[in-house]
């Protein structure tokens, strides 16, 4: 039997390493500062220093033209950004105003932000959700509907990692910023696979990921910008300027710069072709009457280039999984961090789409390097499944 070699096409749960991140692992491994800490004052821990520094001005440049490289907070991942900026924030917030006791954050989060609200509402906040309209967009009048003086933080996602849906940052960061409410948006899912400059989106914080663009699992940064409150979550060191403690892994953060320096000259051209691909994809799968896009209308709303969010009438999305893995082909049905639940999409059932047809959902994503011969067949593969 010939044994079928899988198309990967679950780039938004984690991206193949690109080889300009394997190769800057490779030269460090076999550099002299490999294993050094960047925080000793002996000549290895100084050039380490250097060249952690030279790594946080890199990922500066991609997320700005007037980003700060004390701006960027390395971390262990993004699930770590997200719960600095989601506590540390808060608190930092707190503590310089009293009255800011609330936190709103939108109700189609990553777990990573979801799952710290209990810890939030233990240390006193009040937090709110904001609710999605049908096309999973949060707009301005939800938001400012929920601003009010004792607001200390506002988060809502650059995009969603599940429906692949923009949210409108810049007008909800200005809403905030008008009720004197820090910013903070999660931009894991759209940090270099769409353009932005984190002072046109005028937000006060964003987290982004290495593995989401082709760099190691393991590694992140939050972008804070100078003077925003922040209270540290781990001490122990004073490292990242007092801001995360704990010893950088210069390693992974070597690649990480790598991989965001080889995509950051291309990102309006990579989003240009690549989203030419999926709305392809959405006009081949949605011809089937049983084939819904999740934000109904897709050619109306912004969307994430490489992600196509589906619902497949009178299939389960385990189901939908396996047969297309024994097909060859490696989908999945939202955010990887929760794909042992059995139970409907939070993301699908805020937007208001019946559990029923979101327990059918399928998530197909990619990025720059995808065959556009392996979407062609991948539709035709899953629609002579529907029969």
């Amino acid at each position: 039997m010939t044994e079928i070699t899988p198309v990967n096409l679950d780039y938004a749960a984690s991206t193949p390493m690109r080889p300009e991140a394997r190769a800057a692992q490779a030269a460090y491994d076999a550099s002299d500062i490999a294993g050094a800490n960047p925080n000793s004052l002996h000549t290895l821990g100084r050039k380490t220093a250097l060249e952690l520094e030279r790594c946080r001005r890199t990922v500066a440049r991609t997320l700005g033209s007037r980003v700060r490289a004390s701006e960027v907070i390395f971390t262990g991942g993004g699930t770590e950004a997200n719960h600095l900026a989601l506590a540390g924030m808060a608190e930092g917030a707190r503590e310089h105003d009293r009255a800011r006791t609330r936190v709103l954050v939108s109700a189609i989060e990553h777990d990573s932000m979801l799952d710290n609200l209990p810890a939030l509402r233990a240390e006193g906040f009040t937090v709110e959700l904001l609710q999605p309209n049908p096309q999973g967009i949060v707009d301005i009048e939800e938001l400012e509907a929920h601003l009010t003086p004792d607001v200390a933080l506002v988060s809502v996602m650059l995009a969603n990692n599940e429906t692949g849906v923009v949210q409108p940052i810049a007008e909800l960061a200005a809403a905030a910023r008008r009720a004197g409410a820090l910013f903070h948006t999660d931009a894991i899912q759209g940090y270099l696979h769409i353009p932005f400059d984190v002072n046109e989106l005028g937000v006060d914080a964003l987290s982004l990921a290495g593995h989401k663009i082709g760099g190691p699992v393991g590694t992140g940064a939050l972008y804070l910008r100078s003077r925003t409150p922040l209270r540290p979550q781990i001490l122990g060191g004073g490292q990242e300027s007092g801001r995360r403690a704990g010893t950088q892994d210069v390693r992974t953060i070597v690649a990480l710069a790598a991989a965001a320096e080889a995509l950051h000259p291309h990102v309006a051209a990579d989003a240009a072709r690549i989203r030419t691909l999926a709305d392809r994809l959405y006009e081949r799968l949605c011809v089937h009457p049983a084939i819904h896009a999740t934000m109904g209308d897709w050619t109306s709303v912004e969307r994430l280039p490489g992600i196509v969010s589906v619902t497949v009438d009178g299939h389960d999305t385990e189901e939908l999984v396996l047969k297309l893995d024994a097909a060859g082909f490696e989908v999945s049905g939202g955010s990887a961090c929760s794909s042992a639940s059995l139970d409907a999409s939070h993301v699908l059932t805020a937007m208001g789409i019946a559990r029923e047809r979101a327990l059918g959902a399928l998530r197909i994503s990619f990025d720059d390097r995808v065959d556009p011969k392996d979407l062609d067949r991948f539709a035709d593969t899953l629609l002579n499944l529907m029969g």
